[in-house]
C-alpha cells in the first residue's frame, strides 16, 4: 500500500546517500535499478526468506547439538541456553541484515497483522508467507545435512523399535527439524503455552515497533524483540513452543522430505504449533493499540531519523520531490541517471 510518510525538515539538505559517496560500477547500478523496479518483489521475498532461514539456521543448528548429546550422551554439546542463544542470535541477525528490504516480518502472523490492519496488499503478503516457510525449509535441510553423519551414526546405535518410539518426539533425530510433544501431552496445555508465549512476543514486538516508544531506539528493537524469543525459549519449551509458523512448517517439510509423512506428528499439535500465534499475536496488536499507542506523544529524534533513512530512500522516499521543490540541483544520480521522482513510500 503506497502511502505519504513524513520526514523531518530539517534533514532534507543534509540528504547524502552512498552513491554519492561510494560509486556503483555500471553494471551494480542497472542491477539496482531493475532491482528497485520490475524484480523489487523478488527482492523483497529473498529478505524474507534470508531472515527465516538466519533465524532457523542459527537456532535448529543448536537443536540439532542438544538431540544428538543427549541420543548418545555426550555432555556438553549443547543445552536449552544455548538453544534460545541461538534464536535469540539468528533473529537478531535477520533483523539487523535483512529488514531494511523487505520490512522485517519473518514471520506469517507479523505479515498476517499487516494485511488486516495496515492495508498491506494480500497478494504481496502471500509472497511473503510462502517465501518466510521457504526460508525455513532450506535452513532445516541444510542444518540436517551438515549434521547428517552424527544423525545416521547415532540413528544405527538405536535399536529400531526404540527409535521409532522417540523419533517423532523432541528427544528424537526428527525432532531437530519438526516441532513434536511426547505422546502423552496435554494438547490442551500445548495450546495455552503456545496461546500466552506468542502474545507476550507479539506485545514486545509491537511495543519495539511503536515510534513514540522513547525506551527502544531503534538499532535496540533487534535486542529485545530477540530476547523476548529466546526467555519463551527458556522458559517454556518443554511444554511446546513454535512461536513461528515458517519455523513449525518449514521444519515440518523438511522433516517429512527426510522421514515421511509420519514426521507430521501428532495432527492436533501440528495444528497448535502451525497456527496458533496467528490469533495470539493479532490478540497481541489489538491489546497494545488499545491500551498502549498513544499518538499524541512526541516521536524522539532516533526514531524519526529512523523513519527518514526509508522515506527518503532515493528510489521510493520523496526526497527528490523535496529537493526539486527546493530548487536543490546539487543532489548526485546514481550510476549518472536521473534519480525517480517518487513522493511516497511503500510501507512494509
Amino acid at each position: 500500500m503506497a502511502t505519504k510518510v513524513p520526514f523531518s525538515a530539517s534533514n532534507e539538505r543534509r540528504i547524502v546517500y552512498v552513491a554519492d559517496v561510494i560509486p556503483r560500477p555500471r553494471y551494480l547500478a542497472g542491477w539496482e535499478r531493475l532491482r528497485h523496479g520490475k524484480l523489487h518483489w523478488l527482492a523483497e521475498c529473498v529478505a524474507e526468506a534470508m531472515g527465516v532461514f538466519m533465524y532457523c539456521f542459527a537456532g535448529v543448528g543448536s537443536t540439532a547439538a542438544f538431540v544428538i548429546g543427549g541420543l548418545a550422551k555426550e555432555e556438553g554439546l549443547s543445552s536449552l541456553l544455548q538453544i534460545g542463544l541461538g534464536y535469540a542470535a539468528g533473529i537478531m541477525l535477520a533483523i539487523t541484515i535483512c529488514s531494511a528490504t523487505s520490512g522485517g516480518h519473518f514471520n506469517p502472523c507479523i505479515t498476517i497483522v499487516e494485511m488486516l490492519f495496515k492495508g498491506f496488499p494480500p497478494l504481496k503478503g502471500a509472497r511473503y508467507i510462502v517465501s518466510q516457510i521457504l526460508g525455513g525449509y532450506i535452513a532445516c535441510l541444510l542444518v540436517y545435512t551438515q549434521w547428517s553423519t552424527l544423525i545416521k551414526a547415532v540413528e544405527a546405535a538405536i535399536p529400531p523399535t526404540a527409535l521409532a518410539a522417540i523419533n517423532f518426539t523432541p528427544q528424537g533425530p526428527a525432532g531437530i527439524l519438526g516441532l513434536y510433544v511426547s505422546p502423552t501431552a496435554s494438547l490442551g496445555l500445548a495450546f495455552l503455552n503456545e496461546f500466552i508465549c506468542d502474545f507476550f512476543i507479539g506485545l514486545v514486538i509491537f511495543g519495539c515497533l511503536d515510534p513514540s516508544n522513547a525506551m527502544v531506539p531503534p538499532s535496540m528493537a533487534p535486542v529485545l524483540i530477540s530476547m523476548a524469543y529466546a526467555a519463551a525459549i527458556w522458559g517454556f519449551s518443554a511444554n511446546g513452543l513454535a512461536a513461528n509458523t515458517a519455523r513449525d512448517l518449514g521444519g515440518r517439510f523438511a522433516a517429512m522430505t527426510i522421514y515421511g509423512s509420519d514426521a507430521v506428528g501428532r495432527s492436533g499439535y501440528a495444528a497448535i504449533a502451525a497456527l496458533t500465534n496467528i490469533p495470539a499475536t493479532i490478540l497481541a496488536f489489538l491489546f497494545y493499540e488499545f491500551m498502549f499507542y498513544d499518538s499524541d506523544r512526541v516521536v524522539p529524534q532516533d526514531r524519526r531519523e529512523f523513519i527518514d533513512i526509508h522515506a527518503l530512500h532515493r528510489r521510493h522516499g520523496p526526497a527528490t520531490l523535496a529537493a526539486a521543490a527546493a530548487g536543490d540541483n546539487h543532489s548526485s544520480s546514481s550510476g549518472g541517471h536521473e534519480k525517480e521522482h517518487v513522493g511516497t513510500i511503500e510501507r512494509v
